[in-house]
C-alpha cells in the first residue's frame, strides 16, 4: 500500500494509530486523507479566487457523489459502512470555508467553538462512528475530543495563522492560556467515554488523546509570547510520545473501573447547537 497521508502530515495520530486493530486504522486513514485534502485547498499558496474554486469542485464531488474522484469513493465507503450522517461532512466544508477569506478574526468564545466543532468536533464524530460507538454521551464526548484537539492546534498555530491574516485568538501569551485551558475542559470532557469504545481500540484513542493534550503542555512551557515565537514548530518528541504511551496505560487501567458519566460540556454543546442541531448529526 501506498504511503497514505495520515503517515505523512499526523506524526501525533499515526503514533497513535499503531494500536489500532488494522482495519480501524485503515479507516481512519481514509477519514484522515479525505479531511487533510479538504483542509489543504484552504492552507495551499493559491490566490483566494482560485482556492474557492478548487472548494467548490472538491464540495461539488462531495455532493454529487462522484465516485471517480477516489478520495470521495473513499469516504463514502465510510459513510455506508458506518451510517455517517453527510450533514457531519457539510459542516467540515463549511468550517473550511470559513478560512477561505482575505481576513479572518474572531470575535467571541462561541465564534471558536463553533468553529472547531466544525473543522474538527465533526471528524472526532466520525472516528466514533468508524469506532462503533453508539452511546449519544459519548458521541458527544468524542466532538469534545475533536474540538479540544482543534484548541490545541489553534493556541500552536498563532504566528502561522497570523502570516494567513486568521485571527482565531488574540496574538498574546494570555489568550493562548485561556485557549489551553478551554481545549482542557473539553478534553477532561471526553475521558470517561472513550471507556465505551472497543476494548481492542481503546488505548489508540488514550494515546492520541494524551500526545495531542502533551502538545499544550509544552506551548504552556514556553511561560511567554517571547519564547513561544522563537520556538518554531511545537511538537512532541518520540521520547515524549513513549512517556505518554506508558501514561495511556494508567488510563487504561483507570477507565476499567470508571463509569460514563453525563455528558460534561453541555453549555458548550448548547451554543454549537444555536447554529447546528447536534441531535442530527448523532
Amino acid at each position: 500500500m501506498s504511503q497514505n497521508l495520515l503517515s505523512i502530515y499526523a506524526k501525533s495520530f499515526n503514533w497513535a494509530g499503531f494500536f489500532l486493530p488494522k482495519r480501524v486504522y485503515q479507516n481512519s486513514s481514509d477519514l484522515y486523507d479525505f479531511c487533510r485534502t479538504l483542509d489543504d485547498i484552504a492552507d495551499q499558496d493559491l490566490d483566494l479566487k482560485t482556492k474557492k474554486n478548487i472548494f467548490e469542485q472538491f464540495k461539488n464531488d462531495f455532493q454529487t457523489k462522484n465516485l471517480e474522484n477516489q478520495i470521495i469513493k473513499k469516504i463514502y465507503h465510510l459513510i455506508e459502512s458506518f451510517e455517517i450522517s453527510p450533514k457531519i461532512i457539510l459542516d467540515l466544508f463549511d468550517g473550511v470555508e470559513t478560512d477561505l477569506k482575505e481576513k479572518l478574526d474572531f470575535n467571541s468564545d462561541k465564534d471558536l467553538i463553533v468553529y472547531s466543532y466544525r473543522v474538527a468536533g465533526t471528524v472526532g464524530l466520525m472516528m466514533a462512528k468508524i469506532l462503533n460507538v453508539n452511546s449519544k454521551n459519548s458521541l458527544k464526548a468524542a466532538i469534545d475530543l475533536g474540538i479540544a484537539m482543534q484548541l490545541t492546534n489553534i493556541a500552536r498555530d498563532v504566528i502561522e495563522d497570523n502570516k494567513r491574516n486568521r485571527s482565531y485568538i488574540s496574538s498574546n501569551f494570555e489568550s493562548i492560556i485561556k485557549t489551553l485551558k478551554l481545549a482542557d475542559r473539553f478534553y477532561d470532557s471526553s475521558f470517561k467515554s472513550i471507556g465505551e469504545i472497543p476494548l481492542n481500540s481503546r488505548f489508540g484513542i488514550l494515546v492520541a488523546r494524551r500526545v495531542y493534550r502533551e502538545i499544550g503542555n509544552k506551548i504552556l512551557n514556553k511561560k511567554n509570547m517571547d519564547n513561544y515565537k522563537n520556538s518554531g514548530k511545537i511538537y512532541v518528541s518520540n521520547f515524549g510520545k513513549i512517556n505518554q504511551t506508558l501514561l495511556s496505560i494508567l488510563d487504561f487501567v483507570k477507565l476499567i473501573f470508571i463509569k460514563p458519566g453525563e455528558h460534561l460540556r453541555k453549555d458548550e454543546h448548547n451554543l454549537i447547537n444555536e447554529e447546528i442541531n447536534l441531535n442530527e448529526r448523532i
